[in-house]
């Protein structure tokens, strides 16, 4: 059994702000069948402190980056958890990252670096009397466990980094290389140096034995300048040790016919209780065209700009919009403010029960993001045979077969794709996708084929499996 510690800054049902939440909290279960235990290394918030159950004491630190803290073990929803309990950093109700202004707390380098520097310290000695092979650690915020590895002499122990988003780099001020523990002499571009600042995920990068991201069309994106994000030559300079290995979805939560939050179904005329149930709650009338559906954070990088641009061409197919989301206000205000008419529904904020309900009630989902490393919501419109209208980038692009006229004459499209990623393109696709929905006999085989898609974490977990069967191989 290959022993595995997960290092992450949130872990879904537990805390969770996006799609890194949904893989740390999926991976153990995933990988148990697969010869691996996992363990979860997490900071102490509120919400993981209250429902840790189970909890004894594995270490007590003194000084953790500003305050007495100490490291705790125990069980939360099925997950088996090390959980560091440090009030000063950690207790603070609210987003993991964001203060009440809605900007970063202005501590988070060393809430994080916390995170890496416990993570690096049970890789070197084990904690409690358990002793992890590998460190799997996710994004910026586990990025400096191999500069504190380098510190600790005597760790015999492998890591791997999973980039979910690369546009978060962790960067901070030189300045505050001593409060986060940092060996100047590593500042330079073989370390954490970055532009003149410290970089936690250029650490990362550089130092982990093997790179992951969570698709392979995403692997390939981040050796470009358009997605690397000013890390494209880092990428390329350890694309030997990178794959990218696609997320799947928790379909013990998202499987339509046993789903308790919607009408279960298990075929896609199923679906019709839900789109029903869907049009009442957003006070949607009835139309000829399909009832489109968007569940997502509201940002710039999700195209939902773009979507305003290209909306008139879904409704004058008769098509519906239902959004639910939250973010930038710009945004929000944009499509609460636009004058639609009645085939259109926004409800700002999120909601889980509800988004299941949306994906349930939906014809179609739309994902327009510019750049997106692999996505969550155009799988859960497949598992529901809610057709998925997607920008051809990242993990839409190799999750979705496009409804090109070779797919459409083999029988084998699950949906929609649309490049350049511009108004322009999704107006079209937009405007297809409504001539799609009223052959009737072709929407049916494309939301069979949607239905059918493996979208679970079987594959996914197998790939991890052979990851580190190579590593602690050798």
């Amino acid at each position: 059994m290959i022993q595995v510690l997960s290092i992450a800054s949130e872990c879904a049902p537990l805390v969770k702000t996006g799609g890194l939440a949904d893989v740390a909290g999926a991976l153990p279960a995933a990988l148990s069948g697969q010869g691996v235990q996992m363990r979860t290394l997490l900071p102490g918030y509120p919400g993981v402190m209250s429902s840790l159950s189970g909890a004894s004491h594995l270490e007590s630190f003194d000084d953790l980056f500003g305050g007495p803290a100490q490291l705790l073990a125990g069980q939360a929803e099925g997950l088996d958890l090390l959980v560091i309990d440090a009030p000063h950093l950690y207790q603070r109700e609210g987003n993991p990252y964001l203060g009440p202004d809605g900007l970063d707390w202005p501590d988070n380098p060393e809430r994080f670096a916390a995170l890496s520097w416990v993570g690096a310290m049970i890789g070197a000695r084990g904690a409690g009397g358990w002793q992890p092979q590998i460190l799997h650690g996710h994004d910026w915020q586990a990025g400096l466990v191999t500069e504190y590895l380098r510190q600790m002499q005597g760790a015999d122990v492998h890591t791997v980094l999973t980039i979910h988003n690369i546009s978060f780099t962790g960067t901070v001020d030189p300045g505050r290389m001593h409060a986060l523990r940092l060996d100047p002499a590593r500042f330079h571009s073989e370390g954490f140096e970055f532009w003149g600042a410290i970089s936690a995920l250029k650490a990362g990068l550089m130092g982990a034995d093997r790179l992951t991201t969570v698709s392979p069309r995403y692997a390939e994106e981040l050796m470009t300048p358009e997605f690397g994000m000013g890390l494209d030559g880092v990428i390329r300079h350890r694309r030997d040790a990178l794959v990218g290995i696609l997320n799947g979805i928790d379909q013990s939560i998202w499987t339509p016919a046993t789903d308790p939050m919607i009408t279960p179904y298990d075929n896609p005329k199923g679906k019709a209780a839900n789109k029903a149930a869907l049009r009442a709650e957003m006070g949607l009338p009835e139309s000829e065209g399909p009832l489109c559906v968007i569940v997502s954070r509201m940002t710039h990088q999700k195209g939902l700009d773009l979507v305003l641009q290209a909306l008139p061409a879904l409704l004058e197919g008769g098509g519906q919009l239902a959004l639910l989301g939250s973010g930038d206000a710009e945004l929000q205000n944009a499509f609460v403010n636009a004058a639609f008419g009645p085939n259109v529904a926004v409800r700002i904020g999120y909601d889980e029960a509800f988004s299941h309900l949306m994906i349930a009630g939906g014809d179609a989902i739309l994902v327009p993001s510019r750049f997106e490393p692999c996505g969550l919501t155009q799988l859960y419109g497949l598992r529901y045979g809610t057709i998925p209208l997607v920008a051809l980038t990242g993990g839409l692009a190799d999750t979705v077969i496009n409804a090109s006229p070779a797919a459409l004459a083999r029988g084998v499209a699950t949906g929609l794709q649309f490049s350049p990623i511009n108004s322009d393109t999704l107006r079209h696709a937009m405007a297809r996708l409504c001539t799609l929905y009223k052959d009737r006999k072709t929407w049916l085989r494309m939301q069979r084929n949607a239905m059918s898609q493996p979208v679970g974490w079987d594959q996914s977990a197998k790939a991890y499996a052979a990851l580190y069967a190579e590593l602690v191989a050798g």
